[in-house]
């Protein structure tokens, strides 16, 4: 691994490349230290902190928020909203590519289609970084927590005039920053800016557990974690991280055999080789929308609960707080919901994406075949059922995977940015983010005839190393 990770930087271009990486990576994390005009940051940390120790719905939906922002939600910066908005919009007109005439002939167009839609999933950012920061702009106005001098008409205009145009201009200086490591950097830019943005929590939850933890084999306190607790974490992240890449990586392979063609006296074809289908078709975009669609009523119930009054009618206020209480993240009804959510969005997602009927179209004009099924309708029938089958156990991991972080934090009492590295969107990101960085290094190793991350064996008998 250390010769492997040595020979990276023997190779100028690849050098370059990560050397690159790493420093649009560090410019976007200087961009948390930027704060937005006109917020009172201390008001911010003391309404989060109240909110956190409380246990409230709000709390946990800002904790869940920061995961995807990059950065803590008691602090507001111009990168305050992340690469989201982005990544929102390339899945919505992913999604809509397949329900749109329009989005379809530009798909069939090639480069100069797909540079179009581009295009217009750019304005769509834009769009969504105005709405998404006008609203938490004016959520801080009615917590108080703005600054005197922009409390007045005109400097209300200034507040949100300047706020909304540096968390949009912030996005979108994101979303061009990924652009960039697209074209000179090595890896998926967007993917690794939202990677980044994650695991650049572990720091803060290594450092609660290390000032929270109580070495005895109970547990000291509400707020304390004992050795037997420490060691159950610990277990649990690897044997989570362990799952997380072996779903990620795991395929149904589904053997073809290649039908063979006599020309004058030559046999061609007639070769057997597998079709890869993927256990996790759909990804992390399952967990995605699930989370995304139950922020909303959660959101909408929290706010309905406050304003409450005495003169509200009794079976009025009893229903609003019996929903919010048992819609807030990590209760039973949300966490059933979610389970729900999941598997639909799985089937949904897999559904739109894979087309058993093209796949069997294609296998038949390249002259391959499925042994035991004939070409055409019979194939798609068994490419459909099969992959009915695997989503099945993809989405019940999924599922697994997504509410573990909700379950420690209920029940061992420990905070959602802690307890989320055991699970959920942001691990299955950073697992699925991770294993593509070290492909993409290890092609380009063995690519020049050098040993790989994960390959072992003598460079020194492979010809032209060196070269």
């Amino acid at each position: 691994m250390i010769k492997a990770i040595i020979n990276i930087f023997r190779i100028p271009e690849l050098r370059n490349r990560v050397l690159f990486t790493l420093g649009m990576i560090a410019i976007y994390r200087i961009g948390f230290w930027i704060p937005l005009v006109g917020v009172d940051q201390g008001s911010l940390v003391d309404l989060a902190r109240q909110s956190q120790e409380s246990g409230s719905g709000f709390g946990k939906l800002l904790t869940y928020v920061s995961v995807f922002s990059g950065g803590s939600f008691q602090q507001s910066t111009i990168f305050g909203l992340g690469i989201m908005p982005y990544i929102t919009a390339a899945i919505i007109f992913q999604l809509l590519q397949s329900a749109v005439p329009r989005l379809q002939e530009l798909k069939k167009e090639g480069a100069s289609g797909q540079q179009k839609i581009t295009e217009w999933t750019r304005y769509a950012t834009v769009a969504m970084c105005l709405i998404q920061g006008f609203m938490w702009l004016k959520f801080m106005q009615s917590q108080g927590i703005v600054m005197p001098q922009f409390r007045s008409p005109a400097g209300t205009m200034i507040f949100f005039f300047a706020g909304v145009s540096a968390l949009t201009a912030g996005s979108v200086f994101l979303m061009w920053l990924g652009e960039q490591i697209d074209k000179f950097g090595i890896g998926n830019g967007v993917s690794l800016i939202l990677t980044a943005g994650i695991v650049a929590q572990m720091p803060a939850a290594i450092e609660w557990l290390r000032s929270n933890t109580s070495f005895s084999l109970q547990s000291g306190g509400e707020s304390s974690v004992g050795v037997l607790g420490l060691v159950f974490l610990i277990v649990a992240f690897v044997v989570v991280v362990a799952g997380s890449i072996l779903i990620t990586v795991a395929q149904r392979r589904i053997p073809i055999q290649q039908a063979r063609h006599t020309r004058g006296r030559k046999t061609f074809g007639g070769g057997r080789h597998y079709l890869p289908l993927r256990v996790n078709h759909a990804g992390v975009m399952p967990i995605i929308f699930a989370s995304s669609l139950l922020i909303f009523p959660a959101s909408v119930l929290g706010y309905w609960a406050s304003s409450m009054t005495p003169d509200s009618p009794a079976w009025l206020a009893d229903s609003v707080f019996f929903l919010n209480r048992n819609f807030e993240f990590g209760e039973y009804p949300y966490i059933v919901l979610e389970i729900i959510l999941i598997y639909f969005f799985s089937y949904f997602w897999t559904t739109v994406v894979f087309s058993p009927e093209d796949m069997a179209q294609q296998l038949r004009e390249n002259g391959s075949f499925i042994p035991g099924l004939r070409p055409g309708p019979r194939t798609a029938e068994y490419l459909e059922t099969v992959v009915g089958r695997i989503t099945y156990v993809g989405a019940g991991f999924l599922a697994l995977i997504a509410v573990i972080p909700a379950l420690v934090a209920r029940y061992m009492g420990i905070p959602f940015f802690v307890s989320s590295f055991l699970g959920g969107t942001g691990l299955l990101i950073v697992v699925s983010v991770g294993l593509d960085l070290v492909q993409r290094v290890e092609a380009n190793l063995l690519m020049r005839n050098y040993e790989g991350l994960l390959t072992s064996g003598d460079a020194q008998r492979r010809p032209g190393r060196g070269s």
